[in-house]
């Protein structure tokens, strides 16, 4: 598979599942990704949040994509970004009407200071399946 086929696998099925460390006890949810493309896997949550403490404290991470009979594994770190236009892209998408009541109950100042993004890039991918159950692991770099 390419790293084309495996961005659009991952961005047709958005909910992905993320494997945290924190003080050596595994902690893994689903959370719904922003998008993956050639700049990296993206995805937002909220500074108060567990999930935001550990990748903060330890980025590496391993997120799962099921994606039909596939599924979309990527290991690497991820990486905090500070950058508002990303964020105003993010607020702004379609997919993401349910933050706008948010903002505007806080006002942009404290939203965003809320709203923490995060990016892994160079990740490691591999895809699964049952009829490669047995095969050893070929992975792609994102």
């Amino acid at each position: 598979m390419t790293k084309e086929e495996l961005f659009k696998m991952m961005n047709e099925h958005p909910v992905m599942y993320v494997a945290t460390n924190a003080n050596g006890q595994p902690h893994v949810r689903a959370i719904l990704m922003f998008k993956a493309d050639a700049d990296g896997i993206v995805f937002h949550t909220g500074v108060t949040k567990d999930l935001y403490r550990q990748l903060v404290a330890d980025p590496r991470s391993e997120v799962c994509f099921a994606c039909g009979k596939y599924q979309v594994r990527v290991e690497g770190k991820f990486e905090l970004v500070e950058d508002m236009a990303l964020k105003e892209e993010i607020v702004n998408h379609p997919s993401r009407k349910f933050l706008q009541p948010w903002r505007e109950q806080q006002g942009d100042e404290a939203f965003f200071g809320f709203l923490q993004v995060f990016r892994m890039q160079h990740g490691k991918a591999h895809v699964w399946c049952m009829e490669d159950n047995f095969k050893p692991k070929e992975y792609i770099e994102l």
